[in-house]
């Protein structure tokens, strides 16, 4: 079904999530983008139109802004792998041909330049087409790049070519070569098949932007349960769900929009969205955040906000509009391809004009030849080559290192970062409550008060009872079977174990069974000091010890912030969590600076404001409520032990979650960077030695001239240099 947008992103996508659809047999065809639909260029934001295109300023093909889940495969991505597989065989047939065909004798050379020509035809004029519009474009809108000279050199190579086979007697004898006069058909297709499979890989990668911001629409449950004013009940499309429809959610569902708690009590897991390790008690009353999971009783809820002004919707434009805010990384290349460019182009032309005005005769056909040839060797492999082949070698060598780069700028990026900003819950802590301590009351035992405990929390869901369960079986306590457990007040659970009346939960809990917890009041706070959610345990109506649950620093942790210290790095901590938790934390791990019970805005905020200080950032999360603040980041580095949100937002992952692979990831980011500009280096040397050359400056010195041939097997050593100083970093220290 297509469906149409309301005047919202975030509404649109709600009426997406409400249709179930069977999975069809073939691939469907890509949907095509809503009305209003808003494109813009990955490298340049400012760029922005209604309808589909491409960036006037670089060439790229433009995206839309906002995503939605229904879109389908980019129809660029599979218009050029069309194009790309077609013309492929034609393309290495002509190659072959080219290489061995006046070996193998089958044709004599002049029939061979018309197969060639016949071959590489589809190639050029279909396969390369979008790159010759692209070149156009360039020129129409005075922005030259890598396209003009794509353009122009197998533009050129090809239409030389042509007529050398059509007219060949316009050529003079010395340019004839085994009985034809020299045509370079196969080098045009070459370079036309390889540029679209650039292109192809491109455009895969670029089509990961808009996964984060899939992964957040995806969170959001596809209906809601309301319940009518006769009290009847129906699940509806959450695109039905209206500002002040009563809801319910049943135990294990997720909150459908952001509301209120009319009635019931239950604990919430808000973790993905708020950063807080531990389950939160909702009672009547409290505000719901939408797409947040009801771990056990049953809820009424009125909803307050829906569609684009929820919580999670918030958090997607956040996402969506820091991805397009991030300042393009404008490789090395890109510094100077304009320039490069035009002076190629002026070259060409120079050399055109003056070998026909004052050359020897036929003076016009020394001047196609040399322009040609200067077009040729300046046609951008090895230039195009430089940063693309060293970012190649650096991702698979940092994959083996359990460091996964996502783009180029990351790696160009990493090298520079001078301020880390740290999530707590999952980055610098395991991310997941953990028994920490009992402390028993005078007359019984440490471990007795973890069995009893354990016995009644059998019977219980909350992630807290799991960890206290989990750690008396690990150490080996017998436990027994709970009777008449209650966990209906949402404040802690009460039970019968053994004969004897037990009650395991918080200081409202106590107050309810008139248990003074005064004599272990001063141990229970140092405890919450130390970062612990704190349990009273209370039977026959006397308190019978505390437990302590926390989210336990990660082994690595430690290690890994004094390296990144010493490295010159400014560690910055900002969590949702409580700000005696979080300096709990910071104090150990000697985290100077802390910001506490923080919003997924509020560290967006704090990434553009030590950005506006100057400083370089990174920003290392793992949940939802990080995303906007990862994909602002100069680096957004994700735990790999985190959300797919996440990881969809940052540049870098951490595949074991470990923060001692930036420091591994520095290290290549410096390698990287140094291969590229030595690579680039020999791009722009044998450009340099080649371009006049070609142009045939010492032809009144020694009668030299550089046949397009030459060129030709100029630019492929100029490649090859390139990618065998890349392979460099392999093996690199």
């Amino acid at each position: 079904m297509r469906v149409q947008p309301e005047s919202s992103t975030m509404d649109q996508v709600t009426h997406q999530h409400g249709h179930h659809r069977a999975k069809p047999a073939a691939e469907p065809p890509p949907v095509p983008a809503p009305a209003g639909t808003i494109y813009t260029c990955p490298m340049h934001p400012e760029v922005r139109q209604d309808h589909p295109g491409s960036c006037p300023k670089c060439g790229m093909t433009l995206e839309p802004v906002m995503p939605s889940l229904d879109e389908g495969e980019d129809p660029e991505l599979t218009d050029f792998r069309r194009r790309f597989w077609w013309t492929l065989p034609l393309t290495i047939v002509a190659t072959l041909l080219a290489m061995f065909g006046h070996r193998l004798g089958w044709f004599d050379m002049r029939t061979q330049s018309w197969i060639e020509l016949v071959l590489t035809l589809p190639v050029i004029l279909w396969a390369g087409w979008p790159f010759f519009v692209r070149g156009a474009q360039s020129i129409v809108h005075r922005s030259p790049n890598m396209w003009t000279l794509i353009s122009l050199g197998t533009g050129a190579a090809f239409a030389y070519s042509t007529v050398a086979t059509v007219a060949p007697q316009v050529f003079p004898a010395s340019f004839a070569s085994m009985g034809r006069v020299s045509v370079y058909f196969e080098a045009a297709a070459v370079i036309i098949s390889l540029t679209l499979l650039g292109q192809l890989l491109e455009l895969k990668a670029r089509s990961q932007t808009s996964a984060a911001i899939k992964s957040l629409l995806g969170l959001a449950p596809k209906t809601a349960r309301r319940i009518g004013a006769d009290g009847t009940e129906e699940d509806v499309p959450l695109a039905h769900v209206h500002v002040g429809d009563m809801l319910r959610v049943r135990p294990g569902e997720k909150v459908p929009v952001d509301g209120v708690v009319v009635e019931g009590q239950s604990a919430l897991d808000e973790s993905m969205l708020t950063g807080e390790p531990l389950p939160v008690t909702k009672r009547p009353g409290d505000k719901l955040i939408g797409a947040t999971i009801n771990t056990s009783g049953a809820l009424v809820m009125r909803s307050e906000r829906v569609g684009s002004a929820t919580v999670l919707s918030q958090i997607v434009q956040m996402v969506a509009m820091a991805q397009r805010s991030r300042a393009p990384m404008q490789r090395m290349a890109d510094v100077v391809a304009g320039y490069f460019v035009m002076g190629v182009v002026a070259i060409a032309l120079a050399t055109f004009f003056a070998w026909g005005l004052f050359g020897p005769q036929p003076s016009w056909v020394y001047a196609l030849i040399n322009a040609v040839a200067v077009l040729i060797i300046a046609c951008p492999c090895a230039l195009g080559l430089a940063t693309p082949m060293s970012i190649m070698v650096a991702t698979g060598r940092g994959a083996t290192h359990g460091v996964l780069f996502r783009d180029a700028a990351a790696i160009e990026n990493l090298r520079r970062v001078d301020t880390l900003i740290v999530d707590k819950t999952g980055t610098l802590t395991e991310g997941r409550p953990a028994y920490e301590r009992a402390v028993p009351a005078p007359g019984i035992t440490e471990d007795e008060v973890l069995r009893l405990a354990a016995s009644l929390d059998q019977g219980s869901e909350h992630p807290l009872a799991a960890a206290i369960v989990a750690a008396a079986r690990e150490r080996g306590l017998s436990l027994a079977t709970a009777s008449e457990f209650d966990s209906a007040s949402g404040i802690g659970v009460r039970g019968v174990v053994e004969g004897r009346a037990l009650g395991l939960g918080n200081t409202a809990l106590m107050e309810q069974l008139g248990v003074d917890v005064t004599p272990l009041a001063a141990q229970a706070e140092g405890l919450r000091g130390q970062g612990a959610s704190v349990m009273h345990l209370a039977g026959a109506g006397r308190l019978l010890g505390l437990l302590a649950v926390s989210d336990p620093v990660k082994a690595t942790t430690p290690a890994a912030l004094a390296t990144l210290r010493e490295a010159g790095l400014r560690v910055v901590m900002a969590t949702g969590d409580g700000l005696t938790t979080a300096r709990s934390v910071a104090q150990r791990l000697g985290i100077d600076e802390v910001h506490g019970e923080v919003k997924p805005q509020d560290k967006l905020l704090l990434v553009e404001r030590l950005q506006k200080e100057g400083r370089v950032v990174a920003m290392a999360g793992d949940g939802i409520n990080d995303a906007p603040a990862l994909a602002r980041a100069d680096v957004g580095i994700a735990m790999g032990t985190g959300t797919d949100v996440a990881m969809n937002s940052a540049q870098l992952t951490l595949v074991k979650g470990d923060l001692r692979g930036i420091a591994t990831a520095r290290g290549l980011s410096e390698a990287t960077v140094a291969n590229m500009k030595q690579n680039l280096g020999f791009a722009f040397v044998y450009n340099a030695l080649g371009v006049p050359l070609a142009a045939g400056v010492l032809y009144p010195f020694t009668g030299w001239l550089q046949s397009p041939m030459v060129a030709a097997l100029a630019m492929s050593l100029s490649s090859a240099s390139v990618i065998f100083n890349a392979l460099r970093l392999r093996s690199d220290r």
